[in-house]
């Protein structure tokens, strides 16, 4: 990047400021400018007493906070960012002041002068079209806290020229941020491919498989998701992701996999909207959230388990676990009477597999056989006898790794909510919206997944991944669960997911 460059920062709040602060530490001069009158000059004083706090913690030296802050000035009058190289707006998300602001800037600034929208909601195919030259328009959209989540995306627009966007890549490396390139789309890369992770989990709640802490638990400790689902909506506030979920759902014209939940609608009008309102999915106390205890493990009983030849060929990790767990075995063909029948359900649910196998539902009782580490999912039938499941939960539970029970459901949790994460992903990649390498970085820096969801997908097997996705649509019927093109043929050829075309 030319060491002309200069950089100009509209809307001096949370988001500008936090832009601002790495820009400057990068090395790149900013001015700011706000429209409220001491806006800006209240952001430079606010960055500079957050430089000298990261001085008096040790993290930067005394000589950085002064070079930094020595590159911080501010404008009074948009006309002060003439000199600008690039500017970036964060200010309201409201198309039409967004519109005004860049007609202002385009009178103001040079030819060559870069604008750039840290929108996360709107087009930024319409904010250019309010430009004389949109050629020059990209988005540029960070994410809150600026400093700590080191991730930004880069969106061109169909008119945005090539060079703007290299141009915001160079930008956004030199404030040691990583940058993801993304077309114009609903909800860019992070937004749209995270929106199979609360929708699912609210679906599951929605059909009473398990209750919110359950679900929290088992895709935290099963699947290894930083927070709960339920968890992360507290965090956020309803008032800010049901928004979302309903913003880029009708952006998207209805699209299934985007389909919002009742559940969240209903709670957001009345008012439980999580940590901010010390009530939502939880209660807080002191912004402290109140645990709700599980239920206690059965006692472990001698009933002998019976497994299908079938599924114990295909999971021989199951026939391990019960032989560590010394677990009684029923090795008949068929089940005697008295015995656990244990099935493995992938993609299907437990009355499915009951039904296909001719077993008795109320002596039968599901595992998740692709999550077994860090908490196991069993599954009951509407017709499961309280013994047995029981016996199961107190088997399984014997060597202190935590057990839920759920009701029946294809794909059980951790099933149905990695599938849909993996297959929004795919689709973002077979849409080219962004690469495969692309749409990983961007999930893993700016959502905390585990693993990206194409990387995830290849963690289970992409074929595992189209099995429970055509077993959720054979069983419902809905085209939310209708795999991606792009995972149903490296499925089919046996390749990586984060393959990609040729």
């Amino acid at each position: 990047m030319s060491s002309t460059s200069l950089l100009g920062i509209v809307g001096c709040g949370l988001m500008g400021r936090g832009i601002a602060q790495i820009a400057i530490q990068g090395g790149i001069p900013v001015i700011l400018h706000d429209s409220r009158p001491g806006g800006a000059e209240e952001a430079r004083t606010a960055i500079g007493a957050t430089l000298q706090k990261l001085a008096d913690k040790g993290k930067i030296g005394a000589q950085d906070v002064a070079d930094a802050c020595a590159r911080l000035s501010v404008a009074s009058a948009l006309a002060d960012l003439a000199p600008c190289t690039t500017v970036i707006e964060a200010i309201v998300e409201k198309l039409d002041v967004k519109q005004e602001l860049f007609r202002q800037l385009e009178a103001v600034v040079g030819p060559d002068c870069i604008l750039a929208t840290n929108t996360s909601s709107l087009s930024v195919t319409a904010i250019a079209a309010a430009c004389k030259t949109p050629g020059r328009v990209a988005g540029f959209h960070f994410f809150s806290p600026v400093p700590l989540m080191k991730i930004v995306e880069v969106i061109a627009g169909p008119l945005t020229d090539a060079p703007v966007a290299d141009q915001l890549v160079a930008i956004a490396r030199q404030m040691k941020h990583t940058p993801v390139r993304a077309s114009d789309t609903p909800g860019f890369i992070v937004n749209h491919a995270g929106r199979g992770y609360l929708t699912e989990s609210l679906r599951i709640l929605g059909e009473s498989i398990a209750p919110h802490p359950e679900v929290d638990r088992i895709l935290r400790q099963a699947a290894g998701f930083r927070m709960g689902p339920f968890e992360l909506l507290d965090l956020t506030g309803l008032d800010v992701s049901q928004p979302v979920m309903e913003s880029i759902y009708d952006q998207y014209y209805q699209e299934p996999r985007f389909r919002p939940s009742p559940i969240a609608r209903q709670r957001l009008a009345a008012g439980l909207l999580g940590r901010k309102s010390q009530r939502g999915f939880y209660r807080y106390e002191d912004g402290q959230k109140q645990d709700v205890a599980e239920a206690a493990v059965p006692p472990r009983t001698s009933t002998p388990v019976w497994l299908g030849a079938a599924d114990a060929a295909a999971f021989p990790a199951v026939s391990e676990l019960g032989d560590q767990l010394g677990a009684a075995r029923d090795t008949g063909a068929r089940p005697a009477d008295g015995s656990l029948c244990l099935v493995l359900p992938v993609g299907q649910d437990a009355t499915s597999c009951t039904v296909a196998a001719q077993l008795d539902p109320s002596r039968t009782v599901a595992l998740d056989p692709l999550f077994l580490a860090g908490r196991r999912t069993l599954m009951t039938t509407p017709l499961t006898a309280t013994a047995f499941r029981d016996a199961a939960h107190g088997l399984f539970a014997s060597d202190g790794v935590p057990v839920s029970v759920v009701r029946d459901s294809a794909g059980l949790v951790c099933q149905r909510v990695v599938a849909t994460i993996v297959n929004i992903g795919a689709d973002i990649a077979q849409q080219g919206i962004a690469t495969p390498e692309d749409i990983d970085k961007a999930v893993t820096l700016g959502l905390g997944y585990p693993k990206g969801p194409l990387a995830m997908g290849d963690a289970l097997g992409a074929a595992s991944i189209l099995r429970i996705l055509d077993g959720l649509f054979d069983f419902y019927r809905d085209p939310r669960y209708r795999p991606s093109p792009w995972l149903k043929r490296r499925a089919m050829l046996g390749v990586s997911l984060l393959t990609p075309d040729n």
